[in-house]
């Protein structure tokens, strides 16, 4: 019974061990991930991903070496809660070598440091699309003005890449390179719609170009020559002059001709089919006596003449037989 009691003890023993060491332990913070460098148009940023964390905020520290200097300095944003840092002034430089590194910090705890490959803005930078100013069609060609997407420094050499096409489905893109900022895309079509875009090229120090992205497509038409927009004029003019004659014509016979015009325009006169069935009734048949012209002459009605002459009776309704006998 006594030498079974130390094995029984075992398990425990083991038990606080493991929680001793458990707490001897110190926690862990993970250092960020995805670090890496967003440059545009010469202008960068470090950024990273956060790192998750259950209670409290993290910081970051970044820091920079160049390669003319091997000790790590602040980038300007020691403790920050920003999971990026800008770069400052100082680090705008296009062909520097920069190395960079982040860790992340929470309280007393801090994150190993994160690296990142080799910066250098004139290779890893990304150009913007040149600037469109202004565009002026002439007959056969286009005056484009472009400003380019960051500000020169003295001994650049810029090209501009010009892609272009007329508007239709089986137009192939021409292509022509300009150094300057006011070029001409010439031998197009009059009074055709065509469309360019245009990128920017940068000669780096290795020899080799830097291309940028293209801007977006835009579309203008070309004008008409002098000598196109008469040939359109002069036979509108004589159209307009046909025209012209033949209305003044037209006028003319109208004026001569108005009355037997009027006198053909007129429908015949006829009375209404309502009035034709009213005087069709037989109660109205005498009327048509009276609007038909008449057989007889009329009768003349003689006054004062003497009863007997010419052998003649005088008629019963005479003025004499209505006066009476003389008194």
């Amino acid at each position: 019974m006594r030498g079974r009691a130390p094995l029984r003890s075992l398990p425990l023993l083991l038990l606080l061990l493991v929680l001793g060491s458990a707490a001897e332990t110190p926690p862990y913070l993970p250092a960020p991930e995805n670090v890496e460098v967003y440059s545009y148009n010469f202008q960068s940023l470090l950024r990273w991903s956060p790192v998750p964390v259950e209670n409290g905020t993290v910081l970051y520290t970044a820091e920079y070496q160049t390669g003319s200097c091997r000790n790590w300095s602040d980038l300007g944003c020691a403790q920050s809660p920003q999971p990026q840092c800008r770069f400052p002034p100082e680090l705008q430089r296009r062909r520097w070598t920069i190395l960079l590194r982040v860790r992340a910090e929470l309280g007393t705890l801090a994150s190993p440091w994160a690296h990142c490959p080799a910066f250098v803005a004139e290779r890893d930078t990304t150009l913007g699309p040149p600037r469109v100013n202004n565009v002026s069609a002439s007959p056969g060609s286009l005056l484009v003005s472009v400003s380019p997407p960051f500000a020169p420094e003295a001994g650049d050499i810029l090209q501009y890449l010009v892609s272009y096409w007329e508007n239709s489905t089986s137009a192939s893109a021409k292509k022509l390179s300009e150094s300057k900022t006011l070029f001409q895309i010439g031998n197009l079509k009059e009074s055709t719609l065509y469309c360019f875009r245009v990128q920017v090229q940068l000669r780096i120090y290795s020899g080799q170009l830097l291309e940028g992205l293209p801007s977006a497509p835009e579309c203008h038409r070309t004008a008409l020559s002098e000598a196109t927009r008469a040939g359109y004029i002069i036979p509108l003019f004589v159209l307009a002059l046909v025209l012209a004659n033949l209305v003044a014509a037209a006028l003319l016979f109208l004026w001569k001709h108005h009355q037997k015009i009027k006198y053909w325009a007129q429908p015949p006169l006829e009375i209404p089919s309502h009035f034709k069935e009213f005087l069709r009734e037989p109660g109205w048949a005498g009327l048509e006596e009276l609007h038909s012209p008449a057989e007889e002459e009329p009768q003349p009605l003689v006054l004062g003449e003497e009863p007997g002459q010419d052998g003649e009776d005088p008629p019963a309704n005479t003025c004499r037989d209505r006066a009476g006998p003389p008194q």
